[in-house]
């Protein structure tokens, strides 16, 4: 499938009802169907296709052909969070006494997972490896690997991993390769190309983009594979996305390519921005030619995203300080919707994590993530200025 930029603004901003086979009435936005039942023409037998919303939606539906569109799979799950895509992957995949690779630096609310799931639930064995060293994935795996799981860029720090060498290594031990691709999006990155046999993307954030919505999708290119996620997820664990949950990401994918462009745009201009900002030790986007992947990127990823993290020469006290002192930043969890954020991750969004693993994992308490909204930048610059001089 033709992935460039053009292709997806149209596949984002088009629809057609006809692709999910319902009713065409000429609508231009997507009907929201709330039904939790379908009639069935006689027992058993329902010509629409439809009998149970947790089974099938028309709504889910439209939303999974467009999400599959988008990102060049032919296959899409919705599922009713990012976490349920990831616990739906997981189980359709690990069994008891797996081994799973993992990238060291993926979302702690991953690693949270993969520990209470997979290690202890399934007695499953999860390896952290550092995957910038690709050296490092490979010594990893062995033939009991089944899974192996990256993130990136990663959150909240933006280290990447090589996609595609990756994809080679998990394939030489026949393992299942997942990608994480929340921060990076379709609009940016292409993890399916690359050689991932399996994408997640939690679409509560830059696919929906307007932070009123819950989600996520699990993407694949494999029928069996889709089939089994699809069977977990309905089926056993009844995590499917609801109808108007389809209907406000579907609203979201509207306008996905316009706030994505803009989400970079301004990321761009404030990472610049800090990096040459004496209170800053450390500035993380991989934009940035100072970043240690930044050739990296260039070639695996379209753009470089809209989240901006950095260190603060401060104490933990003195950066809360300066979050507590922004006006044009909200300070939130969360990230990808139209609205600047600030996050503190070792009060807020890495909170749950113990000091020792926060601090293996470099989050340190001067540490601060930005995910950069659709503001002017001159107002976003204004704030972060602002602020920074009550240090």
């Amino acid at each position: 499938m033709d992935n460039s930029k053009y292709q997806l603004e149209t596949v984002a901003t088009q629809f057609d009802w006809r692709d999910v086979g319902a009713t065409d009435a000429g609508d231009v936005v997507s009907p929201i169907h709330l039904t939790t039942t379908h009639e069935m023409r006689a027992p058993g037998e329902a010509d629409h296709g439809y009998k149970y919303t947790r089974f099938d939606n028309p709504t889910r539906d439209a939303l999974e052909t467009r999400l599959a569109r988008l990102s060049g799979a032919d296959h899409a799950i919705a599922c009713a969070s990012g976490t349920a895509a990831m616990a739906a992957t997981c189980l359709s995949i690990v069994e008891a006494g797996d081994h799973v690779v993992a990238f060291d630096g993926i979302y702690g609310g991953t690693r949270v997972l993969f520990e209470e799931l997979l290690a202890d639930s399934l007695g499953a064995t999860v390896e952290y490896v550092d995957a910038t060293d690709v050296n490092a994935v490979d010594e990893a795996v062995t033939d009991e690997t089944t899974l192996v799981w990256m993130e990136s860029p990663t959150n909240p720090l933006l280290r990447l991993c090589d996609l595609s060498a990756v994809a080679d290594i998990a394939a030489s031990v026949d393992a299942t390769y997942v990608v994480d691709n929340t921060f990076a999006t379709p609009y940016f990155q292409h993890p399916l190309a690359h050689g991932a046999d399996m994408v997640v993307h939690s679409t509560t954030k830059y696919l929906n983009g307007h932070s009123d919505s819950m989600g996520g999708v699990v993407l694949t290119d494999d029928k069996a594979a889709a089939n089994d996620v699809a069977q977990t997820q309905s089926y056993d664990l009844g995590g499917t996305l609801a109808p108007f949950d389809c209907y406000l990401t579907l609203r979201g994918l509207r306008t996905f390519p316009l706030r994505m462009d803009r989400h970079e745009s301004n990321a761009a201009e404030i990472a610049t921005y800090l990096a040459d900002h004496p209170a800053t030790v450390q500035v993380n986007y991989p934009g940035l030619e100072s970043h240690p992947q930044h050739e990296l990127a260039t070639q695996q990823m379209d753009g470089f995203g809209g989240i901006v993290s950095f260190e603060l020469d401060a104490t933990g006290a003195e950066t809360r300080a300066v979050l507590e002192e922004l006006d044009v930043f909200t300070l939130a969890v969360s990230l990808g919707g139209t609205e600047s954020l600030a996050d503190h991750p070792a009060t807020m969004s890495a909170s749950y994590l113990s000091a020792q693993e926060r601090a293996a994992a470099g989050i340190s308490d001067s540490l601060v993530r930005l995910p950069v909204g659709v503001e002017h930048v001159d107002d976003l610059i204004g704030d972060l200025k602002a602020a920074l001089a009550k240090l």
